[in-house]
């Protein structure tokens, strides 16, 4: 993947919830939410402060994260969807 976010934004890639459910019903894809979990697939540098200095982000690549159901930008690179959000859009990271 050939994008470099910058500042304080991520790209992150939705992780797809498993299509299975236990009472054996099947969801269309057209009623389905999409997910608000992903992984960061791209960091920027960090957040630039008033005074110039530059706070590394608290988000790496490789983390797992959880995201509001509205956050980010939605993009199409090389076939596949990503989203661009600033690091404060992001609500937590999940523990492996």
């Amino acid at each position: 993947m050939n994008i470099r976010p910058l500042y304080d934004r991520i790209v992150v890639k939705r992780i797809e919830e498993k299509e299975t459910v236990q009472g054996g019903i099947i969801i269309p894809d057209s009623a389905k939410e999409k997910p608000q979990e992903g992984e960061v697939v791209a960091a920027g540098k960090g957040k630039r402060l008033d005074d110039g200095k530059l706070v590394a982000l608290d988000v790496q690549v490789g983390d797992r994260i959880l995201f509001g159901k509205y956050s980010g930008s939605d993009i199409k690179l090389e076939g596949d969807e990503f989203l661009i959000m600033r690091e404060d859009e992001v609500l937590g990271i999940l523990n492996k």
